[in-house]
């Protein structure tokens, strides 16, 4: 009887352990609507690999990339509900969310990308990140997601009176479309998925985004008039679900920070040649590239600031960008 009750004793130890162990291997499931090796993709994966490495394999990064979890105004409440746990996003979809984003989301605020990665691993970037934890959301680390502009199918892009009356996509957000309807086009908000067959069936003329995303999504094929106009230089956020961070140990919450944090060096590096691979690649498939005045875009501006910063922390927010050298 004795040993009976030792070895069911042993027993119940032994399987405590394991369910322990067991509880210690944290698989975080992330999201990102670009393709399998693209540059945020890949960044992410290699968070993933420093997490694991310097968790000694406790902690594992799922990276499911192509938009398998859904487009990114899903995938962001997916995330807010904890069913995501990480999600690599674009700043626009949150402009209604988080007051801030509206701010680094904003035409030209951005003189050049230079001047967006010292604002943005500065102290405005710090407080732009922290106003994301309200919203249920953990803010990680800024990815670049390179300089937007205009393309279409119709003809090339060489002033501002070219757009008039054309219909272009943007994200799903009220400064992207009051932005293109400044400049006398005609935007509409859709999904990313939807952006190559609408062109190509003629229900938009064009889009505006990087050379990567133009390049890697195809949309060349059928939008071959690229416009350098450079009205955007937004950064990506990379997010967590606010639910699944408080589910770590302090020392954890300690490495995933540090790995989002050292994946943002890997980001620009593949960034910058993935731009100039892209570049390349679309202009020897026979897309044309223009570079038209800025300025008369720049001037054009005016509305969409005066409508989206209003209140005194935006503004004072616009002013410490600008005033970063």
């Amino acid at each position: 009887m004795y040993l009976m009750r030792k070895l069911t004793t042993a027993l119940a130890l032994s399987a405590a352990l394991t369910t322990a162990a067991f509880a210690q291997d944290i698989v975080l499931k992330s999201s990102d609507t670009h393709p399998d090796g693209y540059p945020t993709v890949e960044a992410v994966k290699y968070m993933g690999e420093l997490l694991k490495e310097r968790s000694n394999g406790r902690i594992a990064v799922e990276v499911y990339h192509s938009a398998q979890l859904g487009e990114e105004k899903d995938t962001i409440e997916q995330t807010r509900a904890g069913v995501i746990d990480l999600n690599r996003v674009s700043m626009g979809p949150f402009n209604g969310l988080v007051p801030e984003t509206r701010v680094v989301s904003l035409p030209y605020i951005f003189r050049s990308t230079d001047h967006m990665h010292k604002v943005m691993d500065g102290d405005v970037g710090q407080e732009i990140l922290a106003g994301f934890e309200p919203h249920g959301l953990v803010g990680l680390a800024y990815y670049d997601g390179g300089a937007r502009s205009f393309y279409n199918s119709q003809k090339p892009i060489t002033s501002v009176e070219d757009l008039k009356g054309m219909k272009f996509r943007v994200m799903q957000s009220d400064i992207f479309v009051d932005m293109v309807n400044a400049l006398g086009a005609n935007a509409v908000p859709l999904p990313y998925g939807e952006v190559y067959s609408s062109i190509e069936t003629g229900v938009i003329d064009g889009a505006e985004n990087n050379f990567p995303s133009y390049e890697s999504a195809k949309h060349s094929e059928v939008a071959k008039h690229y416009s350098l106009d450079e009205h955007l230089i937004v950064p990506e956020v990379l997010v967590m679900a606010k639910s699944s961070w408080d589910k770590l140990s302090p020392e954890d919450q300690a490495l995933v920070k540090q790995a989002a944090k050292d994946s943002v060096q890997k980001q620009r590096e593949l960034w910058e040649a993935r731009e100039v691979e892209s570049r390349k690649m679309v202009e020897a498939a026979g897309s044309t590239i223009t570079t038209p005045d800025k300025q008369p875009f720049i001037d054009a501006m005016g509305p969409v600031y005066e409508k989206h910063v209003t209140d005194e922390k935006l503004k004072s927010l616009v002013e410490r960008i600008r005033a970063v050298q």
